[in-house]
């Protein structure tokens, strides 16, 4: 046995993996209890970017941190749209997969590239660290922000247009606010119309 092994060693580091281990799985539980409370989410998110929108008119700055957030979040966006499989991407000839229009053929429910809770834990996190980057002057570029929200726009017009086009193109809504829902009742499959 060597003289020069100190015993402290791997228990200091030990202590220090647990108390990371321990404070990661409390934060998760707390994420797991917000799940089921989209309203709520969505309402403190918005709320957040509400504070993060008025802390940038009242300080008349940081035009490209909100510039870059609302990139971010018109990407996030895209992915919460667009489907998992990605029809366009599977199949090259054009004639990918459709949804059903019968009663008879297969249905395939929509599943999101970005699920709905990993987009708003995104946006929560990306309005957090827009925030805190509003603290530190050397943020503060100075820029023309009439030209920073012009060319906003016409990005998101742009992105949103072929975004469409590819919906009307594979046939596919991503909301179910309207949609059919089937019940199953007695084991006879009923259609319901919300």
């Amino acid at each position: 046995m060597m003289q020069d092994e100190d015993p402290v060693g791997p228990t200091r580091r030990n202590v220090f993996v647990q108390a990371v281990t321990k404070l990661s799985q409390i934060y998760q539980s707390y994420l797991d209890l917000w799940t089921p409370h989209v309203f709520s989410r969505w309402l403190f998110a918005g709320g957040l970017l509400i504070t993060f929108v008025l802390r940038i008119l009242i300080s008349q700055g940081w035009y490209i941190i909100i510039y870059a957030l609302g990139i971010y979040h018109l990407n996030l966006f895209i992915g919460f749209l667009t489907p998992k499989s990605d029809p366009a991407i599977d199949f090259d000839d054009g004639e990918g997969p459709e949804l059903p229009i019968n009663a008879n053929e297969e249905f395939r429910p929509f599943i999101r590239r970005l699920p709905e809770f990993k987009f708003w834990y995104s946006v929560t996190k990306s309005t957090l660290f827009a925030l805190g980057c509003t603290l530190f002057d050397f943020f503060n570029i100075p820029v023309f922000w009439p030209v920073l929200v012009m060319y906003f726009i016409t990005l998101f017009c742009i992105t949103m247009k072929r975004q469409i086009k590819h919906m009307v193109k594979y046939r596919y809504l991503p909301f179910t606010h309207g949609k059919p829902k089937y019940q199953n009742h007695d084991g006879n499959m009923k259609l319901s119309g919300k």
